[in-house]
């Protein structure tokens, strides 16, 4: 028959039952990776993929190249413009060419010839004026004709002046301008040239890839992602009521299968907004309605005996 309860032992056990329950010792979690994922800014066929997934690169090392022959073109005819630019804005800083100016000496020098035969010829006409023989409208004809070949030197000479001089300070600077600007379209040409080609910039492994050789690629679209050494991380999932007791910079414990000892792990971020279960869930008995997510980085060479996705249980560090 079973056990009579007196009632002192049942007022004792029902406080008990009313306690809050206490927290979990650990949350369940897995790691995760920082990838870079590598892109073109333009899209082209994919012509080369250098690399394959798993495969260790150096820093520089070619990634993949597209088809740039559209920005090669567009390159050329860029360097083109711009070296046309730059010899139209020397231009303006040197007068005439020096065979233009060998015709205007030449011209300057026969205007010269005529205006000393005018001179002779008026003081000629004046003699025969003097000496009865002629009218007095021949001394104004000869003296008409030295005022137009003195005037047609003076006309040569300025002439001959302006060639020697550059382009007015206003189309210089014009010039310049559009020497300037071309030289501005023929970087923006040769950087969307370079573009079609993508190297790693630091060390890493080839996590995956996501296109093959002849395929289309469009702007923007990755082709491949690289983990970095040490860019893996804990994300676990703590209850709302034990959140509090956490914070930046606190040390937590991972542990996996296959990892050895415990890996030390240092919390940088704890999520603001809680979420309705966890989106990944290895434990029913960690299951929580409301969770905040919580991030943790191993050192770089604890790092290296995670793999992504792997599951993680972790815990708290000891004091």
């Amino acid at each position: 028959m079973p056990w009579p309860v007196r009632p002192s032992v049942f007022l004792l056990l029902v406080p008990l039952a009313a306690c809050r329950p206490a927290p979990t010792v650990g949350w369940s979690g897995y790691a995760e990776g920082d990838y870079v994922y590598v892109a073109a800014p333009l899209a082209g066929r994919l012509d080369t993929l250098a690399v394959q997934a798993g495969q260790t690169v150096a820093r520089g090392a070619l990634l993949f190249a597209l088809d740039d022959e559209p920005e090669r073109a567009a390159l050329d005819e860029a360097r083109s413009r711009a070296d046309s630019a730059r010899a139209q804005a020397a231009n303006t800083e040197t007068g005439r060419r020096r065979e233009e100016i060998a015709v205007t000496q030449a011209q300057l020098g026969q205007a010269r010839t005529q205006a000393a035969l005018a001179a002779r010829e008026l003081v000629r006409q004046q003699g025969l004026l003097a000496q009865g023989f002629v009218s007095a409208a021949r001394i104004d004809d000869a003296q008409a004709a030295l005022d137009q070949a003195r005037a047609r030197v003076a006309e040569l000479e300025a002439a001959l002046a302006v060639a020697r001089l550059p382009a007015r300070r206003d189309e210089q600077r014009a010039a310049l301008a559009q020497a300037e600007a071309a030289s501005q379209a023929l970087r923006g040409s040769d950087w969307r040239a370079t573009q079609k080609q993508q190297h790693a910039t630091l060390d890493a492994q080839v996590a995956d890839t996501y296109f093959r050789a002849g395929e289309y690629v469009p702007a923007g679209q990755p082709v491949l992602a690289l983990l970095p050494p040490g860019a893996v991380k804990a994300r676990f999932f703590v209850p709302e009521a034990e959140v509090a007791t956490l914070a930046a910079g606190q040390t937590v414990q991972l542990s996996c299968d296959g990892c050895g000892a415990p890996i030390p792990a240092r919390i940088r971020r704890i999520a603001t907004r809680a979420e309705y279960t966890p989106p990944v869930i290895y434990s029913n008995a960690q299951r929580a309605r409301l969770v905040f997510l919580v991030e943790a980085w191993p050192e770089p060479k604890d790092a290296a005996r995670l793999r992504p996705g792997q599951p993680l249980d972790v815990r708290r560090a000891a004091p």
